[in-house]
């Protein structure tokens, strides 16, 4: 699901027991992005991905006028900002799912922020992310979450990241 191979990540952890800290999080990212990145966002239902791409979007400046929902039906919904916001969900594909009939393959290349829900939906050389973000329920109103960057833009983004909002973060590796 990245496009580093071998590589080893940059990675980043921490928990979250409120919505308000992944909120804080993502909007701390977003206003630290300054250029085009893919963000794979992993884990099971309700475990704040959602929550995470709209905090994303306030970082962007996306204006409050635009509410910010899983795109399950539409499977893409395009947001304006600082850098456009195109949020992707996959939940309701299942099986061998083919990118290039998602219309995911041309945005990929496109400048701006593409966040990818339910992104372990593809297969792993199909997508080519910067950053994956993986949630864990760890509790009734926890979360675990681990950031992995990958490649010179997704590893700098989470160091800037780092900087920002330490020691709320912790490093994994």
């Amino acid at each position: 699901m990245t496009k580093r191979g071998n590589q080893k990540p940059h990675v980043m952890e921490m928990v979250a027991g409120a919505r308000d800290k992944t909120m804080a999080l993502a909007q701390a990212m977003g206003s630290l992005t300054k250029q085009h990145v893919v963000i794979a966002l992993v884990g099971d239902l309700g475990c704040g991905k959602t929550v995470f791409v709209q905090g994303l979007a306030k970082g962007l400046a996306v204006p409050e006028s635009y509410a910010i929902t899983s795109p399950s039906y539409t499977l893409i919904n395009e947001y304006p900002g600082r850098l456009p916001l195109f949020h992707a969900d996959l939940y309701r594909l299942s099986g061998n799912i083919d990118i290039e009939s998602t219309g995911l393959f041309e945005l990929l290349d496109r400048e701006g922020v593409v966040a990818i829900e339910w992104a372990e939906r593809l297969a792993p050389e199909d997508l080519n992310a910067d950053i994956r973000i993986t949630f864990e329920i760890t509790g009734e109103h926890t979360r675990r979450i681990t950031l992995s960057g990958y490649g010179q833009a997704g590893i700098n983004l989470l160091k800037r990241l780092k900087k920002q909002i330490h020691p709320a973060l912790e490093s994994a590796g």
